[in-house]
């Protein structure tokens, strides 16, 4: 039997429609610069702009939020790190782009802004170019006496470890050696989901003694809070944002200090960590006055002990590479 001409037409329409449908991905993710770079126009807008020298009048962070939506930043004194603290001004500018230009107002409308060439250029005021900073500790190498846990060619050191390309996977993994008192050094980093918001946005983390998180999220333009990148998460809020864009290499730089307890065994003081995020202090000998931060993958009492690293597998591609742990007495 021939099918009718409306069913032929009805079969085509759906034909023609499916594949539309399944390529339109509501959250896509990139993990790598260059195919962000030639297959979304919004990647080349976000980024900083500004000055890389301390003390220049105004800095700007702009934050691709998917389909040619933006927010931009603008930070009294400099970009963070190089004069802006949070107790300066801070003006959110939204924006809309397409084909490699955008525009930008205030929500009172007094202040208006272009981006093109990549230059942010607000009204009546000198255009800031753009400027791609990096981590002043990036490919830091080992000292001496430290323990490589991951250099690029194996996840030997690494229980549940997975390398991709030459990186390792936030793949919840556990290292095997364990460590009390230490100096430590790892680089990540983030993907880029201009269409994801908050927890979403290239979550993961790094638990100290598989207890304390350094939180892993891509913060750029963010508050700095304690659930977001330099935060110790439910403990403290970082002292400033340091976040850089993401799939940026970034640095965390960390001491830590066990908690210390008497001949009895009974606890005398909680441990401490100091953590420097992109170069820059973000937390100076900070108490951890907690036995375990939120999602702690191993818990328990607090012990005399040497513990394990931790990084959190939460469902986002984040990499990590030059991992290092130096012990200390």
């Amino acid at each position: 039997m021939r099918p009718s001409t409306s069913l032929c037409c009805l079969a085509a329409l759906v034909a023609f429609a499916l594949p539309s449908a399944q390529a339109a991905d509501p959250n896509p993710i990139w993990s790598n610069p260059e195919s962000a770079r030639s297959e979304n126009p919004d990647f080349a807008l976000q980024g900083e702009y500004g000055s890389a020298a301390p003390g220049a009048p105004t800095g700007v962070q702009v934050v691709a939020l998917g389909g040619g939506k933006f927010e931009a930043h603008l930070l009294d004194g400099g970009l963070p790190g190089l004069g802006w603290t949070r107790d300066k001004k801070h003006t959110l500018l939204s924006g809309t782009g397409n084909a490699g230009t955008a525009s930008f107002t205030s929500a009172d409308g007094k202040i208006a802004a272009t981006l093109a060439n990549g230059k942010f250029s607000l009204t009546g005021a000198p255009a800031l170019p753009r400027i791609e900073r990096a981590s002043p500790t990036l490919g830091a190498p080992a000292p001496a006496g430290a323990v490589v846990l991951f250099d690029g060619t194996t996840a030997e050191n690494w229980d549940n470890g997975k390398v991709e390309n030459g990186l390792l996977a936030a793949s919840n993994a556990t290292s095997k050696p364990r460590f009390r008192n230490y100096s430590a050094h790892f680089e990540f980093r983030t993907p880029y989901k201009p269409f994801a918001r908050g927890q979403d946005r290239g979550n993961s983390g790094i638990y100290h003694g598989g207890r304390w998180e350094t939180q892993v999220l891509d913060s750029f333009g963010l508050k700095g809070e304690q659930n977001e990148c330099g935060g110790i998460y439910s403990i403290a809020e970082p002292r400033l944002n340091m976040c850089l864009p993401p799939l940026t290499w970034q640095t965390y730089d960390v001491d830590f200090t066990n908690a210390t307890f008497d001949a009895q065994g009974k606890q005398t003081a909680w441990p401490k960590i100091s953590v420097n995020l992109n170069g820059v202090l973000i937390h100076d000998k900070l108490e951890l006055n907690k036995e375990n931060t939120t999602a702690a993958p191993l818990g328990g009492p607090l012990k005399d002990e040497d513990r394990p690293l931790f990084i959190q597998n939460h469902g986002n591609p984040v990499l990590f590479r030059n991992i290092w742990v130096l012990p200390r007495k």
